[in-house]
């Protein structure tokens, strides 16, 4: 595949409204250029992180050793050298995009880091560990990572009011969406109300899709009957479907209109975990069955090389379908599969991965910490 094909092929995404943003970072894709490229050859105007993501970046090779072998000498603990070499490689890459950004007068080039995932339940530390990332990255195209738990949501609202930029993750239900929504105009409005520069506020919200499939998909083959098997893979893009309603309507409503005359930007929508995960599926399942302006899509790099590669964008294929998606859930709740229990099932999941991946990273690193320590080298000697 040439770079000409590549570009060609998602230049139809790019045109349909869709901003394609690559789901991955590592300081080896810094070094050799390879977030560059992508930028250049494939149009990539974005950047998601994840605890995972960095937990797969930090817990191989050597590209992190140099970093680290300073950090142990200077007795850096764990959590702080993790801080530091997470918000190291997130700078780069907002330099790296940072024509994106300028170019499209701050829409665009966009890189999220997440809080410690540790923090989920608790409002107070997440808000001062945003700050932390804000002030440390130190970039204006940065997005603060907050999950949408319960406690997440006035974390949200608070940082908002105070000029941070969010990304709000992990959000799987439609209700929760909503709650999102809210949680940024709220903000929103509070900055306003501070005297804030609303047009420097950005924020998306990611609303997690594959993952709606692979819970329910799970749930249809326990039940083993010919009407199960007929639903399996139809869950996920009429969720996500229905949530771009959602957008649309609250998008529309006299409170946004009012922000938008203050110079507010909207919060898109962004479809996260887009990796297909059933190999029976189509590779490029989530990404052409989620079209529609005023949208995000982050993929992982195989995501988007096969997209590039024999993905077919047929114009917006998100609008129209919403009671078609109605009548899918109906299906599934006829079914006996509750859409309440899943969403709130993949939330509590979602954290748990997470907070797991941190472990590793924490784990990881503190050995390479204290191998690296003065104590272990003068016991060397």
């Amino acid at each position: 595949m040439t770079t000409q094909q590549a570009a060609g092929a998602l230049a139809e995404l790019a045109r349909a409204g869709v901003s394609i943003w690559l789901d991955d970072i590592s300081r080896e894709r810094l070094v050799t250029g390879n977030l560059a490229e992508l930028a250049r050859a494939f149009g990539v105007c974005g950047v998601t992180s994840n605890p995972t993501i960095f937990e797969h970046a930090m817990t191989r090779g050597t590209a992190y050793d140099e970093q680290i072998a300073d950090l142990a000498l200077r007795g850096v603990g764990v959590d702080e050298a993790i801080r530091a070499m997470t918000t190291f490689d997130i700078r780069w890459a907002c330099d790296v995009l940072r024509p994106a950004h300028e170019a499209t007068g701050g829409v665009d080039g966009r890189v999220s880091i997440e809080v410690d995932p540790r923090l989920a339940a608790d409002t107070p530390a997440t808000i001062a560990e945003a700050r932390a990332l804000w002030w440390l990255v130190d970039r204006p195209n940065l997005l603060v990572k907050i999950p949408a738990t319960p406690a997440g949501l006035p974390a949200i609202t608070a940082c908002l009011a105070e000029g941070l930029s969010i990304n709000v993750t992990l959000i799987f239900s439609l209700r929760r969406y909503e709650e999102v929504i809210g949680a940024f105009m709220s903000g929103l409005e509070q900055a306003y109300a501070a005297g804030r520069d609303l047009a420097r506020i950005a924020s998306v919200a990611s609303f997690f899709v594959s993952r709606v499939d692979t819970e329910v998909d799970r749930r249809l083959d326990a039940l083993g009957t010919a009407q199960a098997r007929a639903l399996r893979g139809r869950a996920a893009v009429p969720n996500a479907r229905l949530a771009y309603e959602i957008f649309e309507r609250e998008f529309a409503s006299p409170r946004w209109q009012a922000l938008a005359a203050r110079g507010a930007r909207i919060q898109r929508p962004l479809w996260a975990s887009t990796s297909t995960k059933d190999p029976s599926y189509p590779d490029t399942k989530y990404v052409t069955e989620l079209v529609a302006a005023h949208t995000v899509n982050t993929m992982p790099e195989a995501t988007l090389r096969a997209t590039a590669d024999h993905g077919v964008i047929a114009g917006d294929t998100i609008t129209g379908g919403y009671e078609e998606a109605r009548a899918v859930f109906a299906g599934l709740e006829a079914a006996g599969i509750s859409y309440a229990d899943v969403v709130a099932v993949l939330e509590e999941e979602g954290v748990r991965r997470f907070a797991d991946s941190w472990a590793d990273v924490r784990a990881s690193v503190g050995a390479r910490l204290r191998a690296r320590s003065p104590a272990a080298a003068a016991a060397g000697r």
